[in-house]
Formats: C-alpha cells, sequence, structure tokens
C-alpha cells in the first residue's frame, strides 16, 4: 500500500464535504498540474490519503481512501486530465498543521515541507505514521 496527501481549499471542498459523499466517494477532480496527475496514476484502490485544508488551516484534518483507480476527469473533454476517486475513512484526533510538520526534523524531507503548492503528494511510511501519531490515531 501507498500512502498520498490530497490538498483541498475548504470553502471549496472540505473535509465535511468529503465524509457526506460516504462510502460513495467523490472524484478528485479538477486537478490540472502533471505532476500530481502522475502521482494519482500510481495510486491503487485501497491506498490511504491525507486530507489536508489549505490556505487558511494550512493542516491535515482526516484519513482517505483511494476508492476508483485512475480515469478521466468529468470536469474536462481533455483526455490529459484524469483522476482518482477517494473516500473518507476517518478525522485525526488533532489537526495536524504544516507548521507542526515544519517544526518536525523527521518530516524534513516531506514534499507537504517542501513542495506545500503541489495539491496530490506522495507520503512516505514513515511520515505517515509520525503523522497519525500526532494526530492521535493509530498507522
Amino acid at each position: 500500500m501507498a500512502y498520498w496527501l490530497f490538498k483541498s481549499e475548504p470553502g471549496t471542498w472540505g473535509w465535511d464535504d468529503q465524509v457526506a459523499k460516504g462510502d460513495a466517494g467523490e472524484e478528485w477532480d479538477g486537478v490540472r498540474n502533471y505532476q500530481a496527475r502522475n502521482n494519482m496514476r500510481e495510486m491503487k484502490l485501497g491506498d490511504k490519503g491525507f486530507f489536508y485544508h489549505s490556505l487558511k488551516e494550512k493542516s491535515i484534518v482526516g484519513v482517505v481512501e483511494v476508492s476508483a483507480e485512475i480515469h478521466p476527469d468529468s470536469t474536462t473533454d481533455d483526455p490529459r486530465w484524469e483522476c482518482v476517486d477517494i473516500k473518507a475513512v476517518k478525522p485525526l484526533k488533532k489537526p495536524v498543521t504544516l507548521e507542526m510538520c515544519k517544526a518536525e526534523p523527521k518530516l524534513a524531507d516531506m514534499v507537504l515541507v517542501n513542495n506545500s503548492r503541489l495539491s496530490v503528494q506522495p507520503v512516505s511510511d514513515d511520515e505517515w505514521a509520525l503523522i497519525c501519531t500526532m494526530g492521535g490515531i493509530k498507522p
């Protein structure tokens, strides 16, 4: 299993919106960055990810699961753009902020710390375990 991080503006699509979709999940559509799209191409059914609120909050707030592998993005007719579907699994007991991640030496190499603009990014096994612990949940 691989781990990922999905960034969203909470005013556009937040954790509560994701949770409301239930087991049906939702397309992670609208991504128009080749690196982020390529990351989604690597995802497998059942991979886990962090749900990250960007802008003002800048924090990891929940865990999601890939519920459908790469397919055409329904928001465009341009065949270059694809997406996966994700569903909410559980919230973190306490959000893990970008500031907390930057302050943790063990996360110094994390993509979020070094490229916080990338909307879909990989998370290593060690980063996953540490952030889960920081957020008050079991990895």
